[in-house]
């Protein structure tokens, strides 16, 4: 037994799409497209307020963790690299080997955070500035103060984070309290921004 095909209506093309077909499928692209495409520019500012928060949220940390364990703590940023990490406070230096913080997900167990993977590569550590130092120290307290074995309250200071598209956020960390405040502005001198 062979089997017969039949075609009803008699001959008619097969494959291709018609002109209109082709029209609708390109206008909805263009729409998806139109509604992506600024959503995608925008994630690199959500990445840069994202590190942001995670540099006010640790300094927060710190703060605490002097405070509930009576033991002074120090937050050393690293514009260069892009780094920041926590120290415990046992002296008039600190030693990343020896004083580092633990922390379960950081480098070798280490409280070391590393901007570049915390934003996606899209912010940068311009500048951080504590009584003239890159280091942010609190006491048994968890007040700021001006040195890792003085006793002066510091007079406070910020870190600047910048981002490949011009802006910039200014964190500042008040004298006495140790209140994180954060302030969004333009470009930073010498981004060309």
């Amino acid at each position: 037994m062979t089997a017969r095909f039949f075609h009803a209506g008699g001959d008619r093309r097969r494959g291709g799409y018609t002109l209109l077909e082709l029209m609708v499928v390109l206008v909805l692209m263009g729409i998806a497209a139109a509604l992506v495409i600024p959503n995608v520019r925008g994630s690199e500012n959500i990445r840069i307020q994202t590190a942001v928060r995670a540099i006010a949220s640790d300094i927060m940390y710190a703060q605490s963790d002097a405070l509930a364990y009576q033991a002074r703590r120090a937050v050393v940023f690293d514009p260069a690299a892009n780094t920041y990490w926590i120290a415990e406070v046992s002296g008039d230096e600190l030693d990343f080997d020896t004083d580092a913080m633990y922390k379960v997900d950081g480098p070798d167990q280490r409280f070391l955070v590393d901007v570049d993977i915390t934003s996606g590569g899209a912010a940068q550590i311009v500048s951080a500035d504590f009584d003239g130092d890159n280091m942010l120290v609190f006491d048994e307290l968890g007040g700021p103060v001006a040195g890792l074995d003085s006793d002066a309250p510091s007079a406070g200071g910020n870190i600047v984070v910048s981002g490949d598209d011009g802006t910039a956020y200014q964190l500042g960390v008040e004298p006495y309290t140790g209140r994180v405040t954060v302030q969004r502005f333009g470009a930073v001198a010498g981004d060309g921004g």
